[in-house]
């Protein structure tokens, strides 16, 4: 584990090896992880982050914490200089490129200080003060990092804002042809809002944050100047966040960067200037490695798109009694929410039951209120069927 691939290993990371097993291979770990979830009391954890694990991950941890592969010492405890670490590094930066088909002419980081951190450090890295950026905000986490932006001395275009559940018409926006760079958040967890594939932008480079929807579908990264995703809600435990960076890009930023905030430095020391966070970046390592296993990227779009779909349903199926509040064609498929509209007051009881019920953190984001389910990767669809059987018995005990 986390040594450098043998050839018969080499050849079952190939995408054409991982489809031939997608079918059977996903089949067998899914009847299995219905087994095990009940075995190990687990519940089924609707939260929006931090969020489920694979199951067979936190098994994988769990018979490493002790003794990682002979090491005599946990992933926690050994030095980030060591042969152990710097081979988990580079496995997990192997296993990420090979899952997203990562051009090489691009940088992959492990960075800290969440995705709110780069909030910051996109602006000092890639201007100087007084040139233009665009926005696109859609939701709570565009506004903030284009408030952040505002605080660099620069002209911060709001390129579109939105209405927290759709996105402003392609022909209404506001594009600067000077800007150094167009940033918009590519699935907003709190109000639900997904775009549907990378906006057109023209020629001006265009940075994503997929905070919450990294990795649950295939993505050109040719597209992209950057990409950016905190590890806590699809990819792993908190405390990591993934930075894919155009290598031109590098190098030009602001004097007053600080240090730790330079993707430059970060490049040129391995993502190691200073200890890095090793178990998280451990765990997104394990997490590349099932992903691939699973059948890629495709195989979890798939996945995502019958949950998606299996609990947009069941809302739409209600006659009226539970309601989503986004615009259809841009509903995410990663977090879902809903409200009961004729009778708000049902909402909390719904979430008190659904607890007791072993369904939970189903309560909506305190600035709207309602219900949302976060269903990424690792959600199984079990978990999903038993969320849209309770919404079921819930509507027929209260409607």
């Amino acid at each position: 584990m986390h040594q450098p691939l043998t050839r018969h290993q080499a050849v079952a990371h190939t995408p054409a090896f991982a489809s031939s097993i997608t079918r059977l291979g996903a089949h067998r770990i899914v009847q299995h992880r219905h087994v095990k979830m009940a075995a190990h009391g687990r519940v089924f954890n609707f939260s929006a982050g931090p969020a489920m694990l694979p199951l067979e991950v936190l098994e994988q941890t769990q018979r490493d914490t002790l003794n990682f592969n002979g090491s005599g010492m946990s992933v926690m405890e050994m030095s980030h200089r060591s042969k152990a670490f710097e081979g988990i590094i580079k496995q997990a930066e192997a296993d990420l490129r090979t899952l997203l088909s990562i051009p090489d002419n691009y940088k992959v980081l492990f960075v800290q200080g969440g995705a709110s951190t780069q909030f910051a450090a996109i602006p000092l890295n890639f201007t100087q003060e007084g040139d233009t950026v665009d926005y696109i905000v859609t939701g709570a986490w565009s506004k903030k990092a284009y408030e952040e932006a505002a605080k660099f001395g620069l002209n911060a275009n709001l390129v579109a804002k939105g209405d927290n559940k759709s996105v402003p018409a392609r022909d209404s926006w506001k594009l600067s042809p000077e800007a150094k760079y167009v940033h918009y958040c590519d699935n907003e967890t709190i109000g639900g809002v997904e775009f549907q594939g990378a906006p057109d932008v023209g020629d001006v480079p265009l940075i994503a944050d997929m905070s919450s929807n990294f990795l649950s579908k295939p993505v050109d990264v040719s597209k992209y100047a950057m990409i950016y995703a905190g590890a806590q809600k699809n990819v792993g435990p908190s405390g990591v966040v993934i930075v894919i960076v155009r290598e031109d890009l590098l190098g030009k930023a602001r004097p007053l960067c600080p240090t730790m905030l330079d993707y430059k430095v970060a490049a040129d020391n391995g993502s190691m200037y200073n200890t890095p966070p090793c178990w998280p970046i451990y765990v997104c390592g394990l997490v590349f490695q099932h992903l691939i296993k699973l059948g890629g990227l495709q195989g979890a779009r798939e996945r995502n798109v019958k949950k998606a779909s299996l609990l947009y349903d069941t809302i739409a199926g209600s006659n009226g009694f539970y309601f989503s509040p986004v615009e259809e064609s841009v509903r995410s498929k990663m977090n879902v929410p809903f409200t009961i509209p004729s009778k708000p007051e049902l909402e909390k009881s719904f979430v008190a039951e659904a607890t007791a019920a072993q369904l939970l953190e189903l309560k909506g984001h305190r600035s709207v209120g309602g219900m949302r389910a976060s269903i990424y990767n690792a959600m199984p669809q079990e978990g999903v069927e038993t969320l849209a059987k309770f919404m079921k018995d819930f509507q027929t005990k209260n409607a």
